[in-house]
């Protein structure tokens, strides 16, 4: 018996002074993790308001929202994914392939047949990956990788390594038009997050989202479908990653090949940055939310400020460790 618990009578553990201590210390550490993107956020937006005379306008800070709303799409889909412990490396791939294949069926489909069905193909191959994760138990780093790599390749095949431009104007019309001076991007954005998070708060899927990721042997014990969760995560996984491809190609006008890797690196950033843990079990989506909007800050005041962008990487770099070392913190100091 170790010096900070004993066993009362009954056979239930009674915490001593000394446990009750690491306990709270625990409670604390967590909730500076859960509450330090909130105090990062506000300090910053703070700062950058009093630094600069632009960056606290509507032009801007819509811009801000615009810019950053399929990464944040991208991002709040991770999170569903992260949540169960596993990862989804080829979103970025995803992304660009529901661009590509958008452009390429606008003329014979007809423009938004072409955008839904695209979407629809980006949330099968998140099932694909969800089948290949919980059936053929292939590890979801190493599998999300190799799958990546094959979307990317196909995205070339499909070009040829060229772009494809849609001519039809009605195809820019998701991309950039308006709803009361707001584009449409951002609003999707807002819905997206709102349902997300009513989803993972609020809804059954969303307590077998959190078992399975906190402890898969007493999830499948009590009953749930563990399979059946992570097929379905990495389904909505594709789907975010397809209706910020959708957004993107409509903005632009065209489909453009590639591996997305940069999109999917600062949307696994930012949902690291969140207080999302990479080992599964603990996460939010308005925490995502503030973590994508601090990374996009951090872009905004620098180039607003005239800072060297180089240095956007540092600063980026050292508040994804802080972040991480936090969560290892926390779950070090669990009682």
């Amino acid at each position: 018996m170790n010096a900070e618990t004993q066993i009362a009578p009954a056979g239930e553990p009674v915490s001593t002074p000394a446990a009750a201590e690491g306990g709270r210390t625990g409670t604390l550490i967590r909730r500076s993790r859960d509450y330090a993107i909130v105090v990062c956020f506000v300090a910053l937006f703070i700062a950058l308001a009093i630094a600069s005379d632009v960056f606290l306008t509507s032009t801007n800070l819509l811009n801000v929202l615009e810019q950053n709303a399929p990464v944040g799409i991208i991002a709040i889909a991770l999170t569903l994914v992260l949540v169960t412990g596993d990862f989804d490396l080829s979103a970025g791939a995803v992304y660009m392939l529901t661009g590509v294949l958008a452009a390429s069926w606008a003329e014979p489909l007809g423009v938004w047949p072409a955008l839904l069905a695209a979407v629809a193909c980006a949330t099968a191959i998140g099932v694909v990956n969800g089948l290949l994760v919980a059936y053929a138990r292939i590890d979801s780093f190493v599998c999300t990788l190799a799958t990546g790599i094959v979307i990317a390749g196909v995205n070339l095949a499909i070009t040829k390594g060229l772009i494809r431009s849609v001519a039809d104007p009605a195809f820019t019309d998701l991309g950039t038009g308006e709803l009361f001076g707001v584009k449409y991007a951002i609003w999707i954005f807002a819905a997206v997050a709102v349902a997300a998070s009513v989803l993972l708060s609020r809804s059954k899927l969303g307590r077998w989202l959190f078992a399975v990721g906190g402890n898969p042997e007493a999830a499948r014990l009590s009953g749930i479908n563990l399979r059946g969760v992570r097929i379905a995560a990495f389904a909505l996984s594709g789907l975010g990653a397809g209706i910020a491809g959708a957004i993107v190609a409509s903005r632009t006008g065209q489909g453009q090949a590639g591996d997305g890797i940069s999109i999917t690196l600062f949307a696994f950033a930012a949902v690291v940055v969140g207080g999302t843990s990479v080992l599964g079990g603990r996460g939010a989506i308005w925490r995502t939310v503030l973590g994508v909007l601090l990374l996009a800050l951090i872009v905004n005041g620098f180039n607003l400020l005239g800072i060297d962008p180089i240095y956007q990487q540092i600063v980026q770099g050292v508040i994804i460790l802080l972040a991480v070392a936090a969560d290892s913190l926390s779950r070090s100091s669990s009682p």
